[in-house]
């Protein structure tokens, strides 16, 4: 990152705060505008930062993977245009001798994922002029188009709660971070955002239905390209809320808890069909189960950043069963919800994770002695709680699962860390115990906003 892109940071800044204006001026609703205003100034002064961070404070796979790679197609269209079918070509095609602009990114450009998001780089960089800190902006106001219809989408259930669902949503430390450049990240959430959003509208309101299909299509297809494994996890929950909330008759809990518990087995044998079709770069592992693939995971990632600081162990031994997976399941969960622990923080990149995770186990400790286990347990009749419970929960296991390493762990968990913490917003706001006034995450939203 140069004083060229910081030089034409405000242009582009200007020309995005004029587009989301002139979509703003279709909210009615004051409370939604104030938030879509503070939301987009979040969003895009955090660029900055996060492209500090990833191109020189700790260079990692925006800066050196997508951001060299994806620039470098783009030089090699605009000087010779017959290499415009790089934007289609496959990783295997495209690594060879004498077009990576960096050789040590010859493997992970073979991963059709990495591949992808360096495409996209260069067609963005067609617009940014392959300037790093303005393809940033790019990705970050691509992520806060589906972030916003996310938070609207709770605000439609809960307009009381808006303030709570703005923290849990809009302002939430990590997930605005991590979701603010060029990563696999920020498409992501995006894509999940306006997948919840048109589902919710075809399904549960019946409106612009040929229009919430195609937005469903693409953002399902986004998510089969860059991390399958988000859409596997999350739709079948959400499908589940928006059946249970739409069909008044389904009062039965034995049926909720069979329509559950069917979509919990279904969502494994995703996973695991998953697993053995894809072969990933990192891992090149295909197992024959689940338990098998996240064992392969773990030996891989001990292996290759045994070099390290931020390695950690879940100190639960996992031998690749699915009675190991069961033991395991608890230390993965919490070290996906709370770790890295304040000590455990060695590195700046985990540092603002570990107060985030602290913040929320406060929180979590609380509502458990605010309402105590019965009420809990209760409360998960609820189907909005249900589902952010059970897709955060799960989600949370596998990835703890597979990530002993608190670098990687802080990015792939952001997309269950809003579920998980609206769920306890749901919760104690369910009892009457909700109180954010003091709570640390109150605090951590309102320094946020003063910054900005």
């Amino acid at each position: 990152m140069g004083l060229t892109d910081l030089i034409f940071y405000p242009v582009y800044l200007l020309l995005f705060y004029f587009f989301f204006s002139a979509r703003r001026k279709n909210i009615h609703d004051p409370v939604l505008k104030h938030y879509h205003r503070m939301g987009f100034w979040i969003k895009a002064l955090m660029v900055i930062p996060f492209a500090l961070f990833n191109s020189k404070i700790s260079p990692g796979d925006s800066y050196v993977l997508y951001q060299i790679e994806g620039a470098n197609i783009y030089h090699l269209i605009t000087k010779d245009f017959s290499n415009l079918h790089w934007l289609t070509g496959l990783g295997t095609e495209y690594d060879q001798s004498g077009l990576l602009a960096d050789t040590w990114n010859s493997g992970y450009c073979r991963d059709p994922n990495n591949f992808m998001v360096c495409r996209i780089v260069a067609v963005i960089s067609f617009f940014t002029f392959g300037k790093y800190l303005i393809t940033c902006l790019f990705f970050s106001m691509i992520s806060y188009s589906g972030v916003w219809r996310l938070y609207r989408f709770f605000y439609e259930q809960y307009p009381h709660l808006h303030k709570q669902m703005a923290i849990a949503i809009l302002f939430l430390p990590t997930f605005v971070f991590w979701s603010s450049g060029i990563l696999k990240d920020p498409l992501c959430t995006g894509a999940l955002g306006w997948i919840t959003y048109a589902l919710y509208e075809g399904i549960f309101k019946k409106k612009h239905l040929i229009k919430n299909t195609v937005i469903v299509i693409l953002s399902g297809y986004v998510l089969v390209l860059l991390k399958i494994y988000i859409l596997v996890a999350y739709v079948p929950f959400l499908l589940l809320f928006l059946v249970l909330k739409n069909v008044n008759l389904v009062k039965s809990t034995f049926f909720k808890v069979a329509l559950t518990m069917g979509l919990m087995v279904g969502i494994m044998v995703g996973f695991t069909a998953i697993m053995k079709q894809l072969q990933s770069s990192m891992t090149k592992y295909a197992g024959e189960s689940i338990t098998k693939t996240i064992q392969g995971y773990q030996k891989n990632y001990a292996a290759q950043e045994s070099w390290a600081q931020s390695n950690f162990s879940l100190g639960v031994e996992f031998d690749g069963s699915m009675i190991s997976l069961v033991k395991i399941a608890p230390a993965a969960i919490i070290a996906t919800l709370y770790r890295p622990f304040i000590w455990e923080s060695r590195k700046l990149s985990t540092l603002l994770s570990s107060l985030e995770g602290l913040a929320i186990m406060i929180f979590t400790f609380r509502m458990l002695l605010s309402i105590g286990l019965i009420k809990l347990f209760k409360a998960m009749r609820d189907p909005a709680i249900m589902y952010c419970i059970l897709f955060s929960l799960l989600f949370a296991l596998f990835v703890g699962a597979t990530t002993p390493n608190f670098g990687t762990l802080c990015r792939y968990k952001i997309p269950c860390m809003p579920f998980y913490v609206i769920a306890l917003i749901l919760i104690m706001d369910k009892y009457g115990k909700l109180k954010l006034k003091n709570s640390p995450l109150d605090k951590g939203a309102v320094q946020i906003s003063e910054g900005v």
